[in-house]
């Protein structure tokens, strides 16, 4: 996957959908092409999340060149087993180095990151890309302690080589110094589920990335 295809990350929440399904949020994303859908669902049953993962990749088949690729946080045994894209490692996860020694070349290695200690490990271990984060303050990553800010994510960006998402606390008007300040692109939950329309908001964003 070429680097310019990391630019818009939906990372899901059902938790804070309200009334719609996340299934119904997933189809929507996948049509709208947003590049990475990242299922987070830690506390979906097995059984559940397996589901949920082989309904996005059938929604996602076929869809040619701009289709979606569907990753699936931390747990490597249902991306595999569903025919996901890929699989998302957090700090508690199997460390990337292992997960890519075991896995083809296509199938896609992502890794959150705090610091530039923790993306320079990540590029070590041959992840594909790197989700930084919190940028700005946001109530999910609260855990993580202050914002890094725009000034370290420009540190991050321009020491290592493969692509930074930015994360944490994104709205439409911090996509471009994000960018401006060497994102490669933009990942969050809030962006994606709370507009009223997706396909709108995934047109909007792609026009702030220029040609």
């Amino acid at each position: 996957m070429a680097p310019s295809s990391f630019r818009l990350c939906y990372i899901t929440d059902r938790h804070l959908l309200g009334s719609e399904s996340l299934q119904q949020r997933i189809q929507q994303a996948v049509q709208a092409s947003v590049d990475l859908v990242q299922i987070r669902e830690k506390d979906l049953p097995t059984r559940e999340l397996l589901s949920l993962v082989q309904g996005a990749v059938d929604a996602a088949r076929g869809r040619g060149p701009e289709a979606s690729r569907i990753v699936v946080n931390d747990r490597l045994d249902v991306a595999l087993a569903a025919g996901a894209h890929g699989v998302h490692l957090g700090t508690q996860s199997m460390p990337a180095r292992l997960v890519r020694a075991m896995l083809p070349e296509d199938f896609l290695v992502g890794v959150s990151c705090h610091s530039l200690a923790e993306a320079r490990a990540a590029e070590s271990s041959r992840a594909d890309y790197i989700l930084l984060g919190p940028v700005f303050e946001t109530p999910s990553k609260l855990a993580y302690g202050p914002p890094l800010g725009l000034e370290n994510l420009h540190e991050v960006a321009s020491q290592v080589r493969i692509p930074v998402i930015a994360l944490g606390g994104i709205t439409i008007g911090r996509v471009k110094p994000c960018l401006e300040n060497g994102a490669a692109g933009i990942a969050g939950i809030r962006v994606f589920q709370e507009c009223e329309s997706l396909e709108a908001l995934v047109h909007a964003l792609r026009a702030m990335f220029g040609p």
